[in-house]
């Protein structure tokens, strides 16, 4: 009997003893959860409240604080159930490499994403174009970056997507090129529509002085003698500039009495005899 007793208050011992550390470990963890969570907010908060730290690090700043949070959570937690530190180091090394293994795409993207982050080809803001990808920047995350699309939509694509793809900054310099194309009929004169067209540009006060603004012979089309009306426009006119010149073009050339063709074709019948057979 003293035997059996010994038995059941050892083993009271032990639950209790477990029932301590696991109900320990279970608080640690869920106030780590929620500690770890409201520094990420609130160094978010105060990141976006100052000018000194780039508005794309920002969130990779804070992902980080709280990856490491958790990661000391995690060591506390092992910790309450007799795992040493140098256990603990040899187990995480060892889940790193399986977690690694498992989740290589995974691990590109963060690759990718530290890439993006020190080359720099793009910010926050900037509107780009990735193989295809396109939209207006609005967070590099260690994992995906985050896109609003011209129609609006969000859009998240990997970061190693992004990495493998040539890009195209529309936002990183200050002006661009604007290239409107324009056809005049074979029979009107050309120096007197690019004359009509260059007091457009030059009137218009948008395009920069210096290049200045040209009117070119693109090409002689199969219906029309190609215009190619061509000037440098700060990046954020650059669509409007466009939009509108494509408009006042039409309007300049008809006030003017330069005509712009449809596509046409000739087509020429030649009647053959009729052949007889002898």
């Amino acid at each position: 009997m003293e035997f059996d007793a010994t038995i059941m208050n050892n083993a009271a011992a032990l639950l209790t003893s477990y029932g301590v550390n696991l109900a320990s470990a279970a608080l640690i963890l869920i106030v780590g959860w929620i500690v770890a969570n409201w520094i990420h907010g609130n160094l978010r908060k105060l990141m976006d409240r100052t000018a000194k730290i780039d508005a794309t690090l920002r969130p990779v700043i804070a992902s980080i604080v709280r990856y490491v949070i958790l990661i000391f959570v995690l060591i506390a937690v092992l910790a309450r159930f007799g795992v040493q530190t140098t256990s603990i180091i040899a187990i995480l090394g060892a889940a790193g490499l399986a977690v690694g293994l498992a989740l290589q795409g995974t691990l590109q993207n963060i690759a990718a994403g530290f890439m993006l982050l020190f080359l720099r080809p793009f910010k926050v803001g900037d509107y780009i174009d990735a193989g295809g990808i396109a939209g207006t920047v609005d967070e590099i995350g260690l994992f995906v970056t985050e896109f609003t699309t011209y129609d609006g939509l969000y859009l998240a694509v990997p970061n190693s997507k992004i990495w493998g793809n040539a890009v195209i900054n529309y936002s990183r310099l200050p002006s661009r090129r604007a290239d409107i194309v324009v056809g005049i009929s074979y029979d009107d004169d050309i120096d007197r529509a690019q004359s009509v067209l260059l007091e457009l540009m030059q009137k218009d006060g948008r395009p920069h002085a210096d290049p200045e603004p040209r009117v070119l012979v693109k090409a002689l089309g199969e219906s029309s003698v190609d215009l190619n009306l061509r000037c440098w426009v700060d990046a954020g006119d650059y669509w409007n500039v466009l939009f509108d010149f494509n408009k006042a073009a039409k309007q300049r050339l008809d006030a003017a009495g330069i005509s712009i063709p449809f596509p046409q074709r000739d087509v020429h019948l030649i009647a053959q005899g009729d052949s007889t057979e002898s």
